[in-house]
């Protein structure tokens, strides 16, 4: 700070020249509602304005989401409000009826000077600019959100029918069923479910293609980019996609990079943002660390703040680390750090691919170009009257079988007591019964053969959550996409040149 910061409601003096200004006191500074602060650049004084937005919190002790409010709110309609209402119930009732104008949905003055100054500062190197490719900048419109828009623009084209109709109509004879039309409604929600590009006939080849076109993340579509004009910047790999979007698994073609896919154990928090988990470390003891198996999940923008170790660095019991120097990441630097300034840890290695990635065993030992090709083809895979578990898996078979929905899974626990093809009878330990019908040599989008076969016998014992019935291409509640052959790997008089494969007779 080049000068001192004074409350201008108190008099105080929150902070004085010389200080450094943390991310605490940025904050404090911001909720008393100084309007500027001078700080020092290289060679110059900068000014730096406040857009005067305030956390509720500093002024008044009700809870924020009693009162609707989730964000920050405008100072000057907040200071007028607690002059004119002093009792706690007088207080809740105005700002209650004035959130429109203390969460103003449009860009007020301060805003547009706070924009301008920031911008001006920039050229000082004090703030930072916005990498637009970065995913704490780039949200998730997931189906229900788009199907809400075209909803409302249904709801939007009725409103116009029928105030046309109450301009024409006689006022004697007018009744709700002659002004409202619903036609408007059903066409848009019918085009949005039968012509937009977004909108896919279900790949179901077999499990792993249904499951991962469930979890597919398309840049392409309304309000999103076009094949011709995306550059390769928005088709990079970016640091940020650690954990959140799989930087294998995307089409060969003209979409590459545009079509991704959603991480294994990323999630879409309520505003759109791909979060992803991360296991914190403790440091009540500042010398001796220790990684505690609480998860918290962070969005992109989040985890720039702190330095995250790998998940493969080295622990000893009590989940202290076991190298002073730990390697890990911050922001997009990797590098060793020392583990006292360790903030938090992946929670798994395979955390940074998608499933069908994570299906390929030592895909550390994969060039990325075939793992690439090797993610996509098993999608393509055909389902076998036989199937048979891989020999060498990698764990995560059996989560991504029961995860896509072909195998019947019990609800309860109990005990079988009835097992013919088309159906499973249990007696559950509450004395209910569960009946699950088993689907028989159904046809799939694809065309390949959707058929359940029971894996339990009667009087068999079963817990809730097992598999009980395998579907298409899976085998005991695991995924089997293929076959495990006996393979003698040898030259035979230049035969197999370039690729070429000889198959026995036998």
């Amino acid at each position: 700070l080049a000068e001192d910061v004074v409350d201008r409601s108190t008099g105080e003096i929150l902070a004085e020249a010389g200080t450094q200004v943390t991310d605490k006191l940025a904050t404090s500074i911001q909720n008393a509602a100084v309007p500027s602060v001078v700080v020092q650049a290289e060679e110059h004084n900068v000014k730096v304005l406040s857009n005067m937005m305030v956390d509720i919190n500093s002024y008044v002790d009700i809870d924020k989401k009693e009162l609707g409010i989730t964000e920050l709110v405008y100072y000057p309609v907040l200071k007028k409000i607690l002059e004119e209402n002093t009792t706690a119930e007088d207080l809740r009732e105005a700002i209650k009826k004035n959130v429109s104008e203390l969460v103003p949905k449009h860009i007020t003055r301060e805003d547009i000077i706070a924009s301008i100054n920031y911008n001006i500062h920039l050229e000082y190197d004090i703030g930072y600019a916005d990498d637009i490719d970065h995913l704490g900048n780039r949200r998730i419109r997931a189906v229900g959100e788009l199907l809400q828009n075209q909803y409302r623009i249904g709801l939007s084209r009725m409103e116009r029918v029928v105030r046309e109709r109450m301009t024409t109509q006689d006022i004697e004879s007018i009744s709700p069923q002659s002004l409202i039309n619903i036609k408007p409604v059903t066409a848009a929600v019918k085009e949005f479910f039968g012509s937009s590009q977004l909108s896919q006939f279900m790949d179901q080849h077999n499990p792993l293609g249904e499951l991962t076109h469930k979890r597919r993340l398309s840049a392409l579509g309304p309000g999103g980019l076009s094949r011709d004009r995306a550059g390769f910047e928005v088709r990079d790999v970016h640091y940020s996609h650690y954990g959140r979007m799989c930087p294998i698994e995307t089409p060969e073609g003209p979409n590459i990079g545009l079509i991704n896919s959603l991480a294994t154990y990323a999630r879409i928090n309520e505003y759109g943002f791909i979060e992803a988990p991360y296991r914190k470390v403790d440091k009540t003891e500042p010398l001796s660390p220790r990684v505690t198996d609480e998860v918290v999940y962070m969005t992109a923008d989040e985890e720039d703040k702190y330095i995250v170790a790998q998940a493969n660095e080295p622990l000893d019991e009590e989940g202290h680390f076991i190298n002073n120097s730990v390697s890990g990441r911050f922001k997009e630097e990797t590098s060793s750090y020392d583990k006292e300034k360790v903030d938090y840890m992946d929670v798994s290695p395979k955390m940074v691919f998608s499933v069908a990635t994570a299906l390929i065993p030592f895909l550390e030992n994969d060039d990325a170009n075939r793992a690439l090709m090797g993610a996509n083809m098993q999608r393509q895979a055909v389902p076998l009257l036989f199937t048979e578990a891989p020999t060498v898996g990698t764990g995560i078979e059996a989560k991504a079988a029961i995860d896509s929905g072909v195998c019947i899974v019990s609800k309860k626990a109990g005990v079988v007591e009835r097992v013919v093809a088309k159906e499973i009878t249990i007696k559950n330990d509450d004395n209910t019964k569960s009946n699950y019908r088993l689907i028989k040599f159904a046809k799939s989008n694809q065309g390949t053969c959707i058929n359940q076969r029971p894996v339990v016998n009667k009087g068999d014992r079963v817990e809730a959550g097992q598999v009980i019935a395998d579907g298409p291409s899976t085998s005991k509640g695991e995924l089997a996409l293929g076959k495990n052959p006996l393979i003698g790997f040898m030259t035979w008089e230049g035969y197999n040149y370039e690729d070429a494969v000889l198959i026995s007779e036998r």
